[in-house]
């Protein structure tokens, strides 16, 4: 199948300059495509992954995609989709950022694939050759009628400043340079991006003379109205540090059904019947979530690997009162139970007894109800159910020396840590 009509029936090609012309493109491997991310933080996020994933669907059909880090264009400030004018970074800031991002990109596509920084070749741009070369391709008519400028001037409480009106001017410079230095005639972004790519387009075709190609992606919404890659917490990043691999993990566990489906034709690289095969599952027994589970565990293990992927799905299991427990990874099982309570004993003499337990860590109003509990066999200390109100845990029921898990219920989590517990 050519990888434009893979993008088809996977729902993700919104706007396109030519179709017949981009499938024709498409058809002999080793063509190039590029698309471009401004490191305006630390990390990319997954609202990042349609586009990125695209260009290594673009790499796994035989071609040979681009990412472009804008460490030019993140001085200026995109102002596709935003009410307001974007804070300018510090060039320390952006120079971190790409640092971190290109390790990203690499994670995912594997150290060979080509990323370029578009600061390189516009940072010695002088002024006066800039607008005598290529600002005379650009009529203010034209600019004014692309829906990112459009949107803004209609604001007049916050209208555009001429640095992001100059905005679609640098990116098509660099869809131009690329289109020469490396024949790549095919820019790929989300819709918002299409005003800033076929301006690209057109610069190509009236300083080099060339043809180039646009596609862009629809914007991906949720069927509760709530804007994708968003949660509780915010953004949902790429990076560990700003998003814990458990979070991101359950950030797709908990995709709704509605959903779910067109998300593992947009993120995954799961066959058409494979995917049908899952939504047949769905529908059979939906309490199962198995079309869930399945997208957690692809896009974790693409995006943290296959041993981190292990990592969450082994204290998953425990948390489920399943596998073995003392395998679990101790950090991980802390991501999961950041919501829960927490206490901490400064050593190991200094653990009270069980329903002392229970009450520091307010899963129980008070020793008689946390007796009362115990007794009916609703409490457990590391998966293992205890009857005794008068326990004290010992070093059998300590993970790894430091830790207890405690459960009162199917769903009411508690736990102990001893010393320092847990880094």
């Amino acid at each position: 199948m050519n990888v434009y009509d893979e993008l088809k029936w996977r729902g993700l090609v919104f706007q396109v300059s030519s179709e017949e012309k981009v499938r024709e493109y498409l058809r002999t491997p080793g063509r190039t495509m590029y698309c471009g991310f401004d490191p305006t933080a630390r990390s990319l996020h997954v609202g990042n992954m349609v586009p990125l994933l695209a260009l290594l669907r673009f790499k796994r059909a035989g071609h040979d995609p681009i990412v472009l880090l804008g460490g030019a264009t993140a001085r200026i400030g995109d102002p596709s989709g935003k009410d307001v004018e974007r804070p300018l970074l510090s060039d320390e800031e952006i120079e971190a950022n790409i640092r971190n991002i290109r390790s990203q990109v690499h994670a995912v596509f594997g150290d060979e694939t080509r990323v370029f920084n578009n600061y390189g070749w516009t940072k010695e741009i002088n002024i006066i050759k800039f607008l005598r070369d290529i600002g005379k391709y650009f009529t203010v008519n034209h600019m004014m009628a692309k829906e990112s400028v459009k949107n803004r001037i209609s604001r007049d409480e916050v209208g555009i400043s001429y640095t992001e009106f100059s905005y679609m001017i640098l990116q098509a410079l660099d869809f131009n340079l690329l289109y020469r230095e490396n024949d790549c005639r095919l820019q790929i972004g989300g819709s918002d991006q299409w005003g800033n790519i076929t301006a690209g387009t057109e610069l190509i075709r009236k300083k080099s003379n060339g043809e180039a190609f646009a596609l862009t992606f629809p914007l991906i919404t949720t069927a509760s109205g709530a804007k994708f890659g968003k949660s509780e917490k915010g953004a949902v990043y790429l990076d560990p540090e700003l998003t814990s691999s458990y979070d991101f993990y359950q950030y797709w566990i908990r995709t709704d059904d509605r959903d779910v489906i067109g998300f593992l034709k947009y993120f995954t690289f799961l066959t058409k019947e494979e995917i049908d095969e899952l939504e047949r599952a769905m529908q059979a027994e939906p309490e199962r979530r198995l079309p869930q589970q399945r997208l957690a565990a692809e896009m974790t293990t693409l995006v943290h690997g296959a041993q981190e992927q292990a990592k969450i799905e082994a204290a998953v299991q425990v948390l489920y009162g399943k596998g073995n427990i003392e395998t679990v990874d101790l950090p991980t099982l802390k991501a999961a139970l950041q919501e829960a309570p927490s206490m901490t004993y400064s050593s190991r003499a200094d653990i009270p007894d069980l329903p002392q337990i229970l009450v520091d860590l307010k899963l129980c109003r008070g020793k008689g109800q946390a007796r009362r509990d115990i007794e009916a066999g609703g409490v457990y200390v590391s998966n293992i159910r205890i009857q005794d109100p008068g326990f004290i845990p010992t070093d059998k029921e300590l993970l790894h020396g430091r830790v207890l898990l405690l459960r009162k219920g199917k769903k009411h989590y508690g736990l102990v840590l001893i010393g320092e517990g847990i880094r």
